[in-house]
C-alpha cells in the first residue's frame, strides 16, 4: 500500500467488531467492564482480554479470547490483541471503562462509511454526568484542543492535525490499523493513541475519523500504576518521558508541560484530594521524565505492517436486543425493593438503570452493580441548581430520568 492511499475498503456495513480490553491487576473493574459489555446491543462482536494471569481467570463463563500479557506497556499489550483480532473494525476500551449498551453498535456503524478510518465516542466521569473528553484534535505539542460537535460528524486531519481518539472509547478499521504497524511499544503510558493518530494522518490524509457524541462509555480512572485515584497522579515520569518522545517525533514545539501539570496539582491540593507534600516529588519526577525522554535513543516509528489476523472470529454472545432501558427511580430506604423489581427486569432481557434519591447532598456517582443494572446513586440537594446537560430546567426527578434514559439508550437513533 503506497502512501496517501486508502486501504482496500469494501462498501458494505462493516458488521463484525474485535473489542480489545488491557488489564492489569483489576480484576474487580475488569469484572464490571465485561458486564457492560455483554449488554451491547450489536449482533456481532469479539472480546478479546490482554490481561495478567490473575485477571485472565476472570468471568470465565464468558466466550473471551484470553491472551496473557504482564508489562507495564500499553502499547505493546494492544498490539498483542490486534494480532488476535478478527473483526474488520478493533474497537478499544479500558478495563476500569463503562460502555452503554449502544456503544459497540454505534462505532461499528461509522465504518459503513468506506472514508471512516477511525471512530471516537465521548467520556464520562465516574459520576456519569460530567464530561472528561468530548471531541478533540491532537497538536504537534502533544496538547489536545477542543472542537465544537453538536452531533455526529466525520473529519479530516487539519494542518496535519487528526481528531483525537482516546484508548478507552475509540476504534479503527483494521486493515488501516495493521497498515501503519499498529501502537509504538516506545509509548508505554500516554501519548499512545495521539502517536497513532498522527502516524494514521500522515498515512491517510484524506480520511475521515467519525465523532460520535452518544457512544458513551462513563471512566472510572482507577488506581493504577501512575495515578492513585480518579484524577489524582501518583507519578508523572511517564506523562514527562512520553511529551519529550511524542515532541521529537512530531517536530513540535515543547510546551511549558511544568506549568501545566503544576496548575492541575494546584487545583486537585485546594480540593484536599492530593497531600501538599507530594507536589514537590511529582514534579521531580515530571522533570525527570521529560529529561530521560529527550536523553534516550528515539526508535523509528513502526514502518512494517502488522501481520493479518490468523485465528477464527470468536462471536460474543448478548441477550440484549435493541429496546429501551428500564429506568427506575425511588428513595435510597427503597433500596431493596427497587433493587429487586431492576434484576427481574434484567432477567427479561431489558437493561435497567436505577435512581436511589436520598436527602442529602451526596455527589452523584453511575455505577454497575454486581447483579448487573446500572445504579446512580445521588443526594437531592447535590444536584440543586445544575441542569443535566440537554434537559434544561425540567424538574429535577424527571430530568435525571431523561439523562439517564438517554445515557444507557440502546436504540441507534443517530
Amino acid at each position: 500500500m503506497t502512501a496517501g492511499a486508502r486501504p482496500d475498503l469494501p462498501r458494505r456495513p462493516l458488521a463484525r467488531l474485535s473489542i480489545i480490553i488491557v488489564s492489569r491487576h483489576r480484576p474487580a473493574r475488569l469484572a464490571s467492564c465485561l458486564t457492560a459489555l455483554s449488554q451491547q446491543n450489536h449482533p456481532e462482536f469479539e472480546i478479546i482480554l490482554v490481561a495478567d494471569p490473575a485477571s485472565l481467570a476472570v468471568r470465565p463463563d464468558l466466550a473471551l479470547k484470553r491472551i496473557p500479557f504482564d508489562e507495564a506497556n500499553i502499547s505493546a499489550a494492544r498490539n498483542a490483541g490486534i494480532a488476535a483480532a478478527a473483526g474488520e473494525v478493533i474497537a478499544f476500551i479500558d478495563d476500569d471503562a463503562l460502555a452503554v449498551p449502544s456503544w459497540a453498535g454505534r462505532l461499528a456503524a461509522a465504518f459503513a462509511d468506506p472514508e471512516v478510518v477511525a471512530a471516537t465516542g465521548t467520556t464520562r466521569g465516574p459520576d456519569g454526568f460530567r464530561w472528561q473528553v468530548r471531541a478533540e484534535r491532537i497538536g504537534r505539542d502533544g496538547l489536545a484542543y477542543p472542537l465544537d460537535v453538536a452531533g455526529p460528524v466525520s473529519l479530516a486531519p487539519k494542518a496535519g492535525d487528526p481528531v483525537s481518539t482516546i484508548g478507552t472509547n475509540c476504534a479503527f478499521r483494521a486493515t488501516a490499523l495493521r497498515a501503519i504497524g499498529g501502537f509504538d511499544p516506545a509509548f508505554r503510558y500516554h501519548l499512545d493513541e495521539s502517536d497513532v493518530n498522527r502516524r494514521m494522518a500522515a498515512r491517510f490524509p484524506e480520511a475521515l475519523t467519525a465523532i460520535l457524541p452518544a457512544a458513551e462509555v462513563v471512566h472510572g480512572a482507577a488506581a493504577g500504576p501512575s495515578r492513585a485515584s480518579s484524577g489524582v497522579p501518583s507519578d508523572l515520569r511517564q506523562i514527562g518521558r512520553s511529551t519529550a518522545l511524542f515532541i521529537r517525533r512530531s517536530g513540535g514545539t515543547m510546551p511549558d508541560l511544568v506549568a501545566i501539570q503544576r496548575k492541575r496539582l494546584l487545583r486537585l491540593m485546594v480540593a484536599g484530594r492530593l497531600d501538599p507534600f507530594a507536589l514537590g516529588p511529582l514534579l521531580a519526577g515530571l522533570e525527570q521524565g521529560l529529561a530521560d525522554g529527550q536523553a534516550e535513543d528515539l526508535p523509528p516509528a513502526p514502518a512494517g505492517a502488522l501481520p493479518e489476523n490468523g485465528t477464527p472470529f470468536l462471536r460474543f454472545a448478548g441477550d440484549f436486543p435493541p429496546a429501551d432501558p428500564v429506568v427506575l427511580s425511588g428513595w435510597q430506604w427503597r433500596a431493596g425493593a427497587l433493587r429487586q423489581e431492576a434484576a427481574r427486569h434484567l432477567a427479561g432481557g431489558r437493561v435497567s438503570c436505577l435512581i436511589l434519591w436520598s436527602p442529602t447532598g451526596l455527589r452523584p456517582r453511575l455505577r454497575l452493580a454486581s447483579g448487573g443494572w446500572w445504579e446512580l446513586q445521588c443526594g437531592r440537594w447535590a444536584l440543586a441548581g445544575r441542569a443535566f446537560r440537554g434537559q434544561g430546567d425540567l424538574p429535577l426527578a424527571r430530568s435525571a430520568h431523561l439523562a439517564i434514559s438517554c445515557r444507557l439508550s440502546s436504540g441507534l437513533r443517530d
